[in-house]
Parts: C-alpha cells; structure tokens; sequence
C-alpha cells in the first residue's frame, strides 16, 4: 500500500468516525468553556488526532463574516496573501504580517496525510515573509495605499514599535531596525536581538512591557507531546522575557504548548496569553485556553494539562506535575484560539470590558469548532462571563468549505476592531452598526 492509498483511508476512517460521534451523542457535544468546563476531563486514551478540515475557498465578492446583532463589518484591505497579525503605528498606519507554514520533513504516513490536509486547507506552503504597510487616507474605513513596509523575513508574525526602533518576531529571531516616523518603509539592515529554534509552531508573537523596556515573545514547541524527545524541545513552549537594555533573554513562564496571542489586562498589570493544546485525545480533551501568566510558573505541557491532569503518553516528571498552574478560563477543545487584544468598554457598543479573541478554527476533531471572532468579558481582572460572538461565519454550515480563519485580532486607528483573515487574505474592520 502507497502513501497516497495511507492517506486515503484515513480520511475515510475520520469521516466514519465523525458519524458515530454525533450517533452516541444525538448532536454535536457541548464545549468545554469557562473556568470550569462543562465537560468533564477524562483521562487520555492514546489515539491519534482526528483529520478534519475544510477546504479552502474564500471569500466571494461582497461577501463578508457575520458580524453579532448591533456591530457591522466591512473590509478594510483585501488581496493579500496569508496575513496573520496586526500592528498599528502612532500615525494610524496598519501593518499586517504575511507569512505561511512551511512544509517540513515528512517521516510517516500520518505526516504525509497532516501535510496533504493542510495544504487543502491554503496553512502551508510558500511563505510571502513580508510586512505590508495598509493606509486609510481619506477616513472611510478602507485602505486605499498598500506598500511593502519590509521583506525578506523568516516567517514573521510579531511586530512592536518602541520609540525609533521596528521590532519583527520571525520565527527564529527577534530582530530590531530602524524606524522614521511616518515612513511606508524600512530599508536598513536588522539587529538580532535574541535567537530561537524555528519550525514546529512557528509563530513569535510580541508584547511590549507597560514600560517599554521589555518584549515578551511566544514560542511554541516543537511537536504535540514531545514526541522528538524533551531535547528538541528545550527553549520551547513558553513565553520569554527580553531585556532591551541588557539584551537578557529569560524564560518568563513555561509549560505553555502553544502560547500566541499576548495581552496586558490594565486593572492588574497582568499579562495574560491564549494556548493551543494538545491533540490526540478527543473532541474536549483538553480545551485550548485563556490565562493569566505568572513568573515562573509552569502549566502543564507536555506532562500533564488543565491542572495536574496527567497525559499518560508521556514519560512523567512529578515534580513539574504537581507545580502545574490551572489555567484560568477554557475556550474549548481545538479552537486554535491565536489572537487576542484588550479592548475596552464601549469600543463596540454593548461590549464591556474584556479581551477579544481570534479562533482560527479546528482540524482534528469530529464537528469543528472555532472559525469565529470571540469576546470575554472581564470584571476586576478575570474572566467573567461566557464568550459573546463578534464575527462568525468563516465555516460553511456543511463544514466542507471555509472562507476565511481568522488570526490576529487589534483596536485600529479609528477605534474599530480589525481581524486578520489568512485564508480570506483579507483584513475585516468591525464597528458598530
């Protein structure tokens, strides 16, 4: 048997596996939201991961997400390729970086058959590694200049601006240049200001202090479990803290499988990040997360999750168990919940307080979940309320087709909500109706 034929039948075994799901349940399972998940979290079985996605097909003309009851959407720039996070600039310029997966070695069937499911999906292949600058001019909630702001970067995703100096979160490196006020584009050299293993998940996202003298960077491991070994994965799935007086690198806060979107919640000073969890042991199993981050704390992967809820896959370390952080709120299983951004109250009318989320949508369970812009709300420093939608609609009800996913989420110039959409390659701009 072929890898081709390998890869066939098991999609066919997910597609009868998705049926038997909604069989034993009657519907579609509850998810595992808030601080105490509805689902209960049982202890892994072993299995491999579902292989569910749907094919990639975009937006047709005039055709947009769906914005909640009181907000409306419309795009703020289309045709770009792959666009993933967002940055505004002081004078109201947007800054969207556009990178993609690359293809990686493939060593087993299941390799070959996660590879041919994402590329059917648009989530890997030939990265654009720019940034593009986008200008409204005129006010009218749509970009009319579109410029490339810089190039010829390694898979980049986080940005930052401190004073004169442009800082870009490629995928092995944060690297620093220098930057005119009101320029459409950075022509210098970069400095390497810190260095990271590249690959695996690939995203470095980047949040300044409250100061100013620090950046915090997201950087995912290598694999789901640790599968390569714990070597492969050393420096990896955790947050860092980036000195830039004395150039220290330290790891602020481990144990986080996939940590990307960063935060600052402004009634504590806490910084809180989103985390994509691992797959393999079902639908629910564990939800991906919102949390608070503390110095030096440890939540959990690859040995245990939600707790000290051991993954009995892997070679234990009990100390590390026992040390686990419960994270603070679930956003469900698989929702590969990756932007997040403060946005204050009134922002968008009948929002209060709370942070906004980007799911980019799931790939490996039976009914799929995320594909939609979310917001929870926050009182005195927590989570407190279930999620509301702000956009939905990326998923075609057949959950055949997407649209779009959306990623990187920010407040624009103009107080509106921007959304980065890397399979709509598009930037949606949400206001109030």
């Amino acid at each position: 048997m072929n890898v081709t034929d390998i890869y066939a039948r098991l999609v066919a075994n997910v597609a009868s596996m998705a049926i038997v799901v909604r069989r034993l349940d009657g519907g579609v399972r509850a998810q595992a939201i808030g601080d105490a998940p509805a689902i209960p979290l049982a202890r892994p079985q072993g299995s491999l991961p579902t292989l569910k996605m749907p094919t990639a097909r975009g937006w047709k003309r005039n055709q947009t997400p769906v914005a909640a009851p009181g907000l409306k959407v419309n795009a703020f720039a289309t045709g770009l390729k792959h666009p993933r996070w967002l940055q505004v600039l002081p004078n109201g310029d947007v800054l969207a970086a556009e990178a993609l997966s690359v293809p990686g070695g493939m060593k087993s069937p299941f390799d070959y058959a996660i590879y041919s499911t994402m590329k059917r999906a648009a989530a890997v292949g030939d990265s654009p590694n720019r940034i593009t600058l986008l200008r409204d001019s005129n006010g009218d909630g749509v970009a009319e200049t579109r410029e490339v702001f810089l190039d010829k970067l390694n898979q980049p995703f986080g940005m930052a601006l401190l004073g004169s100096t442009f800082y870009v979160g490629n995928t092995d490196a944060v690297l620093a240049y220098d930057y005119t006020p009101g320029a459409g584009r950075i022509t210098g050299a970069g400095r390497k200001l810190a260095s990271y293993k590249p690959g695996g998940h690939w995203t470095r996202s980047l949040l300044p202090s409250l100061d100013g003298s620090k950046l915090y960077v997201g950087v995912g491991s290598l694999s789901n479990i640790g599968e390569h070994g714990m070597k492969a994965e050393e420096g990896r799935a955790a947050i860092y803290e980036l000195d830039l007086a004395s150039g220290e690198n330290r790891i602020f806060a481990g144990g986080l499988r996939n940590p990307v979107g960063l935060a600052w919640e402004p009634t504590t000073g806490a910084l809180w990040t989103v985390v994509n969890e691992r797959d393999g042991l079902g639908d629910e199993t564990p939800p991906d997360y919102l949390t608070s981050v503390q110095d030096g704390g440890f939540y959990g992967w690859p040995y245990c999750y939600w707790g000290q809820t051991v993954d009995d896959r892997v070679r234990q370390n009990d100390a590390l168990v026992a040390s686990a952080i419960r994270p603070d709120y679930a956003l469900g299983g698989h929702t590969a919940s990756l932007g997040l951004c403060w946005m204050p109250a009134g922002t968008l009318p009948g929002f209060p307080d709370g942070m906004v989320i980007g799911q980019h949508g799931s790939w490996n369970r039976s009914t799929l979940s995320g594909y939609r812009v979310i917001f929870v709300p926050f009182t005195d420093g927590k989570p407190s309320g279930p999620p509301r939608d702000i956009l939905s609609g990326f998923l075609a009800p057949d959950e055949r087709e997407s649209y779009g996913r959306p990623v990187g989420v920010c407040i624009g110039p103009d107080g509106s909500l921007l959304v980065a959409d890397d399979v709509g390659d598009a930037i949606w701009r949400v206001t109030g109706a």
